[in-house]
């Protein structure tokens, strides 16, 4: 069973919600679609995982360049569907980012993980992922 990953057209980029909000629940679907549409429109791409014809997994590309680590892909909202994880596909992703980053002539990968989700931050370490910092957050009254 080896998965296949592909870019997902924009015109199809739809597909992935039900995926999305399976990684998180809390957020309203309305939100999700909204967000989803402003974000494509912001330079946002996914990664689709296939196994045949079924999207399994999912990952969010950021193309970016930051003054501290120059140009490179800041994954978002990572996803494999409970019933496929731990069966390498996680180890195969890595591999298939690693070689479009260096494709695009990037210098880096980085991500954010919740710190409550042990197992992510586990994963991404295990595979030469290194932590180098907290990421913060202040909601806004508006």
């Amino acid at each position: 069973m080896e998965p296949n990953f592909k870019l997902i057209d924009k015109a199809n980029i739809e597909i992935i919600l039900p995926l999305l909000h399976q990684l998180d629940s809390s957020i309203p679907k309305f939100a999700l679609e909204t967000r989803l549409s402003e974000m494509v429109e912001n330079g946002y791409v996914c990664l689709g995982i296939y196994l045949e014809d079924e999207l399994i997994g999912i990952c969010g590309i950021w193309k970016l360049i930051k003054y501290y680590v120059g140009r490179h892909l800041e994954l978002d909202n990572v996803y494999i569907k409970e019933e496929y994880r731990y069966v390498g596909f996680g180890k195969q992703l890595d591999t298939w980012l690693k070689n479009y980053a260096i494709s695009c002539g990037y210098d880096a990968i980085e991500l954010n993980c919740y710190i409550h989700n042990e197992q992510g931050n586990k994963y991404w370490i295990a595979n030469g992922y290194n932590p180098i910092g907290i990421h913060y957050q202040k909601k806004l009254d508006n």
